[in-house]
């Protein structure tokens, strides 16, 4: 929503005057007892500490007259409370505006009456009427305190609670807004009020420059920025990914405050409003304009881009690593990452070698250690301008996939059974190393098995199929290696099926194969094992995974050099 010609301020409701009309894309008055009660209380528990009110969205329709295009149930429930203090007695003006209905004349009239008896007599009579007497009782509760009660609550309308009122441009259309606003439940977010808030107040008054549009091309560049996919990826934390407005996360990194659900509606704006007040609009867009470059910098800088990236996809927030970057070289913040990764981990080599698939927590370290594997071998390659895909990350769901998956019990359908069969009947026939009589007698009794296969049959089947494609551990360390260790384990992304996350290193080699040949992404480490990089090339069975592989896996996992030994904590002696 364009909104270069948009004007925007916060407005004490006591100051709210004019008439106000609601057009005929408007349903009636709705509000329950729910939404009035919680005005009430949240107006009366504020006191005297200022309080902001959602927005209040109009359009000129003459030099007091207003179109209002979003705020109609909070504008005719504070017009409630007014006519309800000067009915009772308990003020002696009534409200300063006035509200009427381009297809609902009577409602205007209903709306100064109240007239219980006719409060049956339309839908829109009922919900205002029910309202008022909300009201009443809400004044009643407070016995022989109501009229200080009145007294203050008054006050407060004039001297502390404010609308952001947000007047929209004339050429904007009403409907398409409205829809936008209520039917199509998207808000104004605190950017768009941010926007139009400071580009009214750098517009200059006679004499002065205005800096309105020059802010408003900056604006449009900032926000061009952050909308490259891969900028984007390796800053927006979980909270700000969906955000369509990219630059919210900047301004809610100046803004400060609470994150997620416990953040107030509309806080940035809030925040930021009260620094334009404070000081002037350029020095709070300076500030953006500047968290704008860091970011940037930090895209450019592949140690930091690449670090970074790290952190926020393992749930550091933007604004924390902003915060710890204030005052920091280029390379004391480097180092501050590496900290902050090492925290991240807290992890020694043994420890790393102990992890196992089987336990929850340790499943959320291995997929750490793994991702940050993954960065650190594209990080460090030298001379590159490879950069590791954050976006890639960022749009899909990953998996903790065993490279050599021992048994297939977690298999327990009929279908799944047939395709695991099917892709270990394939590997079979390529399979150059075992007995030519004992690869046939397998074939056949695959092929005896058919679609008549039940879990006895199949059980059996997958036993000796999965021995045949299983190396004896020779090793006095294959304990260490375990089916769920993590030198058996790699990421790749979710939503293969079933017969294949539980197939053997061969069955799962060929179809890495395959879905790189299709330009399928998968994460650099992942390609390499199944590729049987980190094994020495005298040492290579190219379709076996075993312990001599998970030897060399797991010393490249914890190796300095593209892995993640530099983040390692240092073993603690024995007593």
């Amino acid at each position: 929503m364009s909104v270069e010609s948009a004007l925007l301020e916060l407005r004490l409701v006591g100051d709210i005057a004019g008439s106000f009309r609601v057009a005929r894309y408007q349903r009636g008055y709705r509000w329950g007892q729910l939404e009035v009660e919680r005005l009430l209380n949240d107006i009366w528990e504020n006191k005297d500490a200022p309080y902001c009110l959602q927005p209040v969205v109009v359009k000129r329709d003459g030099e007091t007259a207003w179109e209002l295009v979003d705020g109609q149930q909070r504008l005719t429930t504070l017009f409630l409370i007014f006519v309800f203090m000067e009915r009772e007695g308990l003020q002696k003006a009534g409200p300063p505006y006035s509200i009427a209905y381009d297809t609902r004349p009577g409602s205007e009239y209903y709306l100064k009456e109240l007239d219980a008896d006719r409060a049956d007599s339309g839908i829109d009579y009922f919900h205002l009427h029910r309202a008022y007497e909300c009201i009443r009782a809400w004044f009643d509760t407070h016995g022989v305190r109501r009229q200080y009660v009145a007294n203050k609550f008054y006050g407060y309308l004039f001297e502390n609670v404010r609308v952001i009122w947000y007047e929209a441009p004339k050429g904007m259309d009403s409907t398409t807004l409205f829809t936008r606003l209520n039917v199509g439940r998207i808000p104004l977010t605190d950017a768009e009020l941010f926007k139009a808030l400071l580009l009214s107040r750098s517009r200059g008054d006679a004499g002065t420059t205005d800096k309105s549009h020059e802010i408003a091309a900056q604006w449009d560049s900032i926000e061009r920025d952050l909308q490259h996919p891969d900028v984007w990826a390796f800053v927006a934390d979980e909270a700000a990914a969906e955000s369509p407005t990219r630059i919210n996360l900047l301004l809610d990194t100046i803004a400060g405050g609470p994150r997620g659900r416990a953040r107030p509606r509309f806080h940035t704006f809030d925040v930021l409003q009260k620094m334009i007040e404070q000081s002037r609009p350029e020095d709070v867009w300076n500030r953006v304009v500047e968290l704008h470059a860091r970011v940037l910098g930090w895209y450019e800088d592949r140690d930091h881009y690449h670090k970074i990236g790290y952190l926020v996809a393992v749930g550091e927030h933007f604004s924390e690593l902003v915060a710890l970057a204030v005052d920091e070289t280029k390379s004391g913040f480097g180092a501050v990452l590496d900290a902050r990764i090492r925290a991240s981990l807290d992890l020694t080599p043994s420890s790393v070698a102990a992890l196992t698939y089987e336990t929850e927590t340790h499943r959320d370290k291995c997929a750490r250690v793994l991702l940050l594997m993954n960065v650190e071998t594209v990080r460090r390659v030298n001379d590159s301008s490879e950069r590791y895909s954050f976006r890639i990350h960022l749009s899909g769901a990953w998996s903790l996939e065993h490279i050599h998956a021992q048994n297939a019990e977690l298999l327990t359908k009929a279908e799944q059974w047939k395709d695991w069969l099917r892709l270990h009947r394939e590997a079979l026939l390529d399979l150059p190393s075992i007995d030519e009589d004992y690869r046939e007698n397998l074939i056949r009794r695959i092929d005896n098995a058919g679609d008549q296969t039940d879990r006895r049959v199949f059980q059996d089947l997958a036993r000796d199929v999965t021995a045949t494609f299983t190396l004896a551990n020779g090793s006095t360390s294959a304990n260490l290696h375990s089916l769920h260790s993590v030198s058996n384990l790699a990421l790749l992304a979710s939503g293969h099926n079933s017969a294949l996350n539980n197939a053997v290193f061969e069955v799962k080699r060929r179809r890495i194969l395959e879905l790189d040949r299709k330009g399928s992404y998968i994460p650099i480490c992942t390609r390499q094992v199944f590729l049987k990089y980190y094994t020495d090339a005298d040492a290579q069975q190219i379709h076996f995974w075993g312990t001599q592989d998970r030897e060399a896996y797991l010393n490249a996992i914890l190796s300095s050099a593209g892995g993640v030994g530099a983040y390692l904590k240092p073993e603690v002696p024995l007593a």
